[in-house]
This record gives structure tokens, C-alpha cells and sequence, in this order.
């Protein structure tokens, strides 16, 4: 591809506060696509500050060993979201020592010719600096901009240098645009899918026993209205099967089947070949739920509840079903359970995915086009 910047290659440092240890763990599964994808781009020198784990072989660390202590720690309480809205004060304690570690990280000694941010948040130490930012917004960072002060703080971090905002969902775009459109540019650049979920093959013919999957975080607000919604509507030839980390204490009834934590392998090879196809009520701060993607891009169809961040992706009744009401959820639950209903809406899922989404490598192009374009407006 043609760049209009005038250097042939580019430093780019990208920042995440999330990132799994190896190929079992669950937490920021994304940025780990993220960085893959952008590590087979020749234009590109990459470095990475981010917890701990397996990263390409021509990618730079740039975690100090202090670093690297405090985020793992950091991880294994939770992550920050989670430590800041459960652990109150000990919560504003662990933001200030993430903001002192990256503002170190952006001033240290390997300056990058463009900053990769992940969490509008993390941008808040390049005060003072003039490096270009790709700053991605992701959900629960889109919903902290209600706090006092915070919307003010990084307009003054994005005035100073070239910025582009990058939400991975169009629907956070007029909001963004309200609040920082004079000085960024709000870019909508959606993440992508690896191709190993294009390639699931579902069992055929259907299994007689209707398994919908659930994979979440376990908190009050990710499961949203699902213990009360789907108690009465399981039966013997329909279950629904809970996957993810136990984050609050919350009593699971006998009817959900709780498998805890997983991990890409495990669906890939497993639960999404014989999936009838994925279930969300969550209530929480959505940005465009990852799992949603794959699950499309596997041919499953979804069922969403009614929040901003599932019906940016989900046509109701053609790719999945958009669900406000128990009603609703018994009525979608009803019509996909039909297997030739089933693999229509799942195909019209992954043409969708494959059309609007695309993969790991086409998200990577895009973001290289975007650092290019900080570049030349320097």
C-alpha cells in the first residue's frame, strides 16, 4: 500500500492494560489478535506494554520488571475495570500507580513515532508529549466518560498532538464526535475476526439436545436478565451452558450449567461445533462483545439483549434475535432451536461478519492506514 507520510516505516508502541499469559487464558484475547496481525506488517516496528505473555518473536517488550510485577499482579485481581468499580479506595490507588507507570513508559527512552492506546483512560499520561495517538474506545472506558473532569482532561491530552479516536462500534460514534470531534478525528475501525472461526464446522445434522452458550464475565451486570429470564424455559432438550471467571459471588441456579473460565481452543475444537448458538443478556457497558464476532463468524446465531452495543451488530430476526422482554427471549429461543431456522440466520451471521467485519489482517491494514495518516499530519 501508498502512504502519504514521508518515512517508509514506522515505530508504533501499543499500549493495553489487558493481555492473556498464553493461549488458555481468557483475559484480552483481542489484543493478542490485535498484535499478531500487526506484527506481519512489514511497514511496522512494533514494541508492547501490556501485562505478561507469549508475543511474536519481532515484537519489543517494553515492560520494565517493575512493570511487569504490578500488571500481573493487577490481572490476577481482575483487571482494573474490575478492581476500580470493587475495591473503592484501594481502587483510586491502583489507577494512580497504572497512570505513573505509563506516563513513565511514554517519556522513557524508545520514543515511538505514534502511540496505540488502548482505553481512551491510558492516554491520559501522554500530557505533555507531542507523539501521535490511535486511542481505541472499547466500552466500559466509553462509559467512564461521564465522571467529572474526564471528558476535559484528555481534550487537553488530545490537543496536543495529532489523534485519532477509534471506536471499534459506530454506535459511540456521535457521542465522541460531540465531545472531542474539534480536536480528533473520530474514526470508526472495527476489530476483526481470526479466520479459525470462519472455518468451525457445526455438527450436522443438529444435536438433538439444544445447547446455547453464555461466555461472560460473572458479575450482576454481564449476566444481566438471564437467571431470571431463562429459568422456565429450559427443559430436557434444551440447556444453557455458562462460561467465564467468577468476578462477584453470585449463586448460580442448578438449571445453568457453569463450566468457569475458557478459552479459544476449548470452543473452537468443542462447544462451538455443537453450539445451537450464543446467548447475551448483559446489562453491563458493551463496546461490540468479541465473542458476539466469532460466534457469527462460526455460522451461530445470537441472541442479544437490547443495549446499544448488541444492536449495532445484530439484525433482529435475519442474524440473530434482539431480545427485550422474556417473551421475546422464549419466542427466539423457540424459532432457533428449529435447525433449518438455525443454519439460515447463522449463515446470514457469517456473510454479515464477512462483509462488515472482516479479519484480523484486514483490522491490521486499517489501523496502519490510521497511524500513517497521524504521521502526515504532523
Amino acid at each position: 500500500m501508498s502512504h502519504p507520510a514521508s518515512k517508509a516505516s514506522l515505530d508504533v508502541l501499543l499500549v493495553s492494560t489487558s493481555y492473556p499469559k498464553n493461549a488458555k487464558d481468557w483475559q484480552g484475547r483481542f489484543i493478542a489478535d490485535m498484535l499478531q496481525s500487526l506484527s506481519e506488517k512489514t511497514s511496522l516496528t512494533l514494541s508492547l506494554w501490556a501485562p505478561s505473555g507469549d508475543i511474536p518473536a519481532n515484537v519489543r517488550n517494553s515492560l520494565t520488571g517493575e512493570d511487569a510485577l504490578w500488571l500481573d499482579g493487577m490481572l490476577a485481581e481482575g483487571g482494573i475495570a474490575h478492581i476500580v468499580r470493587s475495591k473503592g479506595i484501594k481502587g483510586a490507588f491502583y489507577v494512580l500507580k497504572l497512570l505513573n507507570l505509563l506516563r513513565r513508559t511514554y517519556r522513557g527512552p524508545h520514543q515511538p513515532d505514534v502511540a496505540h492506546v488502548n482505553w481512551l483512560q491510558n492516554a491520559l499520561p501522554l500530557w505533555g508529549s507531542t507523539t501521535p495517538a490511535l486511542i481505541t474506545v472499547l466500552g466500559t472506558d466509553f462509559a467512564l466518560l461521564r465522571l467529572p473532569g474526564m471528558k476535559a482532561a484528555l481534550r487537553h491530552v488530545m490537543a496536543q498532538r495529532p489523534c485519532i479516536i477509534a471506536p471499534n462500534a459506530e454506535w459511540m460514534q456521535p457521542t465522541l464526535q460531540h465531545a472531542f470531534g474539534d480536536v480528533a478525528e473520530i474514526r470508526v475501525i472495527p476489530f476483526g475476526v481470526e479466520k479459525k472461526w470462519f472455518a468451525i464446522q457445526r455438527h450436522t445434522p443438529a444435536p438433538a439436545i439444544k445447547k446455547w452458550l453464555v461466555i461472560t464475565r460473572i458479575t450482576k451486570n454481564k449476566l444481566g436478565t438471564l437467571l431470571e429470564w431463562a429459568k422456565n424455559l429450559v427443559h430436557e432438550q434444551r440447556e444453557i451452558h455458562l462460561f467465564g471467571p467468577m468476578q462477584e459471588q453470585i449463586e448460580l441456579p442448578d438449571w445453568l450449567h457453569y463450566h468457569g473460565p475458557t478459552n479459544p481452543t476449548a470452543l473452537v475444537g468443542e462447544w462451538f461445533p455443537q453450539a445451537t448458538g450464543v446467548l447475551t443478556l448483559s446489562q453491563h457497558d458493551e463496546g461490540r462483545p468479541q465473542v458476539l464476532l466469532e460466534a457469527m463468524a462460526a455460522g451461530l446465531p445470537v441472541i442479544v439483549s437490547d443495549i446499544p452495543g448488541h444492536t449495532s451488530l445484530v439484525q433482529d430476526k435475519k442474524t440473530g434475535w434482539i431480545c427485550d422482554s422474556q417473551s421475546k427471549l422464549q419466542q427466539a429461543l423457540d424459532f432457533l432451536d428449529d435447525p433449518e431456522n438455525n443454519e439460515l440466520t447463522g449463515k446470514a451471521a457469517q456473510t454479515w461478519i464477512k462483509t462488515k467485519i472482516g479479519t484480523w489482517d484486514e483490522c491490521a491494514s486499517r489501523y496502519e492506514s490510521a497511524y500513517f495518516d497521524l504521521m502526515a499530519k504532523k
